[in-house]
């Protein structure tokens, strides 16, 4: 514990310590009991997991995702509303300080442990995201799915990277090519989980404009993850060609070892699972399940592209056991969605200030940064499905869904300012980008879905019914 606050002090103001030597700092870093520390975190645990749930069910009423609403739990606890309206009460819950710690040295310290928190569950979010990845999603459903894909990831890419050209000169500090990658790379991304989500809701999963909008959801998907470990590598070698080509062949090796040997492991016990009764997994074997996990996350973490990719790999590996996916659905979902989820998206949302746009130019890039988004994404794409063969407002359909983003920018974006390759202003303006572009969904959908196929689906689905008469949760 102490090694990780000394960690901290690398970042700690010098202002703040100048009083303080090294030995001062350890002696009263020692005297912190763990309950002391534990107090505010477990303050801060309750109000975040109990606000995000509240805004979680009332964007369900909304005919919103849960996941907006946690985001917007985030926005709304964060600097930008609660830190404005009663700044003394935010300062005391977010930042209490330590009894014998300098007050920053102490908001470092919990400010890390949230972090530690949100990136764990992340690592379980990708783990469940790649266990329901469905590899059938990338046959190619005709020209209208090819279109829609490449365009999808094209367009906005260099959208994005004419735009970071643009506003580097107003976010002095960053290293160009990374903040230029970083930024093309979140406007590419559609939020496959999320999207997944919503058409499941929505009972158009198995409809052609579904089933299309799927399969080019899915390789955009796995197209931004390839962009963002490439990105995040160049990033971390800081450019050094030698240092890329050693985490591209390291990465290349991991992938296909758990392909090679990992495969016949989870499909021999995919297959005790299936003798059971029940099908269900026991304590022992979600353990070490969960042991594997973290294992991948570590050995990708050494490797220089985030313990994330490990993660989303090894559920990639399993997605084809359905007896596997279900059962750890089972077991991991809700406490997941409970608790470390609303950790993250909330965590999301309190790192955004909106204070940080504190010019009429840094607003005026927000607006260009949502409108490069959305006329990349759900204009690329619906041009790229009229092309395909489908009917402007069929095609519009497809362009709203490939729209969504939420949970998949969120990723890019706080590896983006875990980096140091995005300043507190484009992270500001990314998020706020990912929640408008994953509002717009569900609203746009049902207004366009008129005389297409989705329509008597939709209908049929109980999602236009009010909370509570068969209206899916």
């Amino acid at each position: 514990m102490v090694a990780l606050m000394l960690l901290t002090l690398e970042q700690t103001s010098a202002g703040d310590m100048r009083s303080w030597s090294l030995e001062d700092l350890v002696q009263s870093l020692r005297r912190v009991h763990v309950e002391e520390m534990l107090l505010p975190v477990l303050v801060q645990l309750i109000v975040i997991i109990l606000v995000a749930r509240f805004f979680a069910t009332l964007a369900r009423r909304i005919y919103q995702p849960g996941v907006v609403g946690e985001i917007i739990a985030g926005l709304v606890l964060g600097p930008s509303v609660f830190g404005a309206l009663f700044p003394q009460i935010f300062h005391a819950l977010f930042h209490p300080g330590l009894p014998h710690v300098p007050h920053a040295l102490a908001d470092h310290l919990l400010t890390s442990i949230f972090s530690t928190l949100s990136q764990l569950g992340l690592i379980f979010l990708l783990f469940l995201v790649g266990l329901e990845f469905d590899f059938g999603h990338l046959r190619w459903h005709g020209k209208a799915a090819f279109f829609t894909s490449v365009a999808g990831i094209a367009l906005p890419f260099v959208l994005g990277l004419g735009l970071a050209e643009w506003m580097y000169p107003y976010v002095p500090g960053l290293p160009k090519v990374g903040f230029a990658l970083f930024l093309a790379t979140a406007l590419s991304i559609t939020a496959l989980p999320i999207l997944g989500r919503i058409m499941m809701e929505l009972n158009i999963t198995r409809t052609r404009l579904g089933t299309i909008t799927i399969s080019a959801a899915a390789v955009d998907d796995a197209g931004g993850w390839i962009l963002l470990a490439a990105v995040a590598g160049i990033t971390r070698a800081e450019f050094e060609l030698w240092r890329i080509v050693l985490m591209v062949v390291e990465t290349v090796g991991f992938a296909l070892g758990l392909l090679v040997l990992g495969r016949p492991i989870v499909r021999w016990f995919a297959s005790r699972l299936a003798e059971r009764p029940d099908g269900d997994i026991t304590i022992n074997e979600l353990a070490v399940l969960l042991a594997v996990v973290l294992l991948c996350a570590t050995a990708t973490n050494l490797i220089g592209i985030f313990a994330i990719f490990g993660a989303f790999l090894f559920g990639a590996i399993c997605s084809r056991e359905v007896v596997i996916r279900d059962a750890l659905r089972r077991r991991m979902l809700d406490f997941l969605t409970a608790f470390f989820l609303p950790i993250f998206f909330t965590y999301t949302g309190l790192r955004t200030n909106v204070g940080t746009l504190d010019s009429w130019t840094l607003w005026g890039f927000c607006g260009l940064v949502c409108l490069a988004a959305i006329a990349g994404k759900l204009g690329g794409c619906t041009l790229a499905a009229r092309l395909g063969g489908f009917h402007w407002r069929e095609a519009f359909c497809i362009g709203t869904m490939m729209n969504t983003r939420a949970l998949m920018a969120l990723v890019v974006i706080n590896v983006g300012r875990d980096l140091g390759v995005i300043s507190d202003s484009v992270f500001c303006m990314l998020v706020l980008m990912a929640v408008l572009t994953t509002l717009m969904t569900t609203p746009l959908l049902l207004l366009v879905m008129r005389s297409t196929e989705l329509e008597p689906y939709i209908r049929a689905s109980g999602f236009l019914a009010p909370l509570g008469k068969n209206r899916p949760h």
